[in-house]
């Protein structure tokens, strides 16, 4: 222990969700044997376990170099991919290791179905993200993708709406949008399709957030649901601060005796988080 006699607490339902650890086990696993492993794109959005795992081996492309890639392997992250990512591969006699989360592949399939049966589909979403792109690509992008109620005012919507959410949305903000264009006359068919793993850290961060003086939120910068968490850990905890990697600590920040409490997002892994409580015990 530091001479700032620091209390440490990292909340052990924060760190990867399943949809990430299966990705990662299964890039591990075929690294381990062969070496080298093709991702489509950054396996998690944590720049420190994308370096940990591009040491062994893993190999990040983007669509663009997925075109000129023939008789390789290439592993799906858990955001899942668009339609003609599948087609592409088929086509350059490459093998697709699929480690699309089975939560985004039902929300997928959902889609398809309502964009089958000519439904308008409203995506509460973020522009550009990867699993926003590959739900879109479900309606030939044909759905709209909007990323907060402002935006609906600058949109021309049709009269019925069916209204989904990227899986990392926060689960109030989707209700509150739900309601918002009820109130404003749309007839809205909603399908909550928030990951309960997320959802349920909503409702058990509030508690966690409220035990110490100051919390440290450990996420990367490009993690949308990092950005809900850390949220939600302020707004119940002013004293909360975000952080990407230990160095971004500094002691001015604490007091002596201070309780802390360590929290992260879903693609945060385990171990940085004890690198940042090691940081602050040697305090």
């Amino acid at each position: 222990m530091g001479a700032y006699q620091l209390q440490v607490q990292i909340d052990q339902d924060s760190g990867f969700c399943f949809g990430v650890v299966y990705a990662i086990d299964m890039a591990e696993e075929i690294l381990a044997e062969e070496g080298y492993l093709y991702c489509l794109g950054d396996i998690v959005h944590n720049d420190e376990e994308v370096e940990r795992l591009k040491a062994k081996g893993l190999r990040i492309i983007d669509h663009a170099d997925l075109v000129n890639l023939h008789n390789e392997k290439v592993l799906i992250r858990a955001h899942g991919e668009a339609p003609e990512t599948y087609r592409l591969a088929l086509q350059n006699n490459i093998t697709l290791i699929d480690a699309s989360c089975p939560v985004v592949l039902k929300l997928q399939n959902r889609i398809k179905t309502s964009h089958d049966s000519k439904e308008n589909i409203l995506i509460f979403g973020k522009h550009g993200h990867a699993e926003v792109i590959g739900l879109q690509g479900q309606t030939n992008n044909e759905a709209k993708v909007f990323q907060d109620i402002a935006e609906l005012d600058t949109m021309e919507l049709p009269q019925q709406i069916t209204l989904y959410s990227q899986t990392t949305k926060s689960t109030d903000k989707f209700y509150r949008v739900k309601e918002e264009l009820i109130a404003r006359g749309y007839e809205v068919k909603a399908n909550d399709t928030i990951c309960r793993q997320v959802s349920n850290r909503d409702k058990d961060l509030p508690e966690f957030a409220q035990k110490f003086n100051k919390i440290v939120f450990v996420s990367g910068k490009k993690s949308s649901n990092g950005k809900v968490l850390f949220e939600v850990c302020r707004k119940h905890n002013p004293n909360t601060y975000f952080i990407s990697a230990p160095d971004e600590l500094k002691p001015d920040m604490f007091l002596p005796g201070d309780t802390i409490g360590i929290s992260g997002a879903t693609s945060t892994p385990m171990w940085l988080m004890e690198q940042v409580k090691a940081e602050l015990e040697s305090y």
